[in-house]
């Protein structure tokens, strides 16, 4: 375990790639490896710089999510930025990757729930984010919303 840039706690699983290179511009996360990639980009968007955070990803992305499959940027980005914006709190919990995924594990706070565990699995292609598997449990929001338990 180390720590990263910013002090959250970051689990590394082997074989992680060796840093070939830093983003350049604005997020722009070219030559980086899927684990450094995916980094970026939560660190973009928990940080709500939606901007930095679009920089890592595709085009043609495509994120499987609880609500349902998500294509294209713009789709993405209307996706999360509601959710990115509410953010109060994140903790990284576990991060893990290979010469082509990365797995992201962390909580949320915001200003509907306290705590909103969720992972991401993605895919990088050339620098950027092609696939994500996202998964989060709804129900806290449902509740926080004054839905039933059911």
């Amino acid at each position: 375990m180390r720590r990263d840039e910013v002090g959250e706690r970051v689990i590394v699983h082997r074989p992680i790639l060796a840093r070939r290179s830093v983003c350049a511009g604005a997020g722009v996360c070219i030559d980086m490896t899927p684990l450094e990639t995916a980094l970026a980009c939560h660190r973009a968007w928990t940080a709500k710089d939606l901007d930095a955070a679009m920089a890592c990803i595709a085009d043609d992305i495509v994120c499987d999510a609880p609500a349902g499959r998500i294509e294209g940027k713009a789709a993405y980005r209307a996706f999360l930025e509601p959710f990115a914006l509410s953010l109060v709190g994140t903790e990284l919990l576990a991060a893990f990757g290979d010469e082509e995924k990365a797995l992201l594990m962390y909580d949320t706070s915001s200003a509907l729930v306290a705590s909103a565990p969720g992972a991401e699995c993605v895919t990088v292609v050339d620098g950027r984010i092609t696939y994500s598997r996202f998964l989060f449990d709804r129900l806290p929001f449902h509740l926080a919303r004054g839905g039933g338990q059911g």
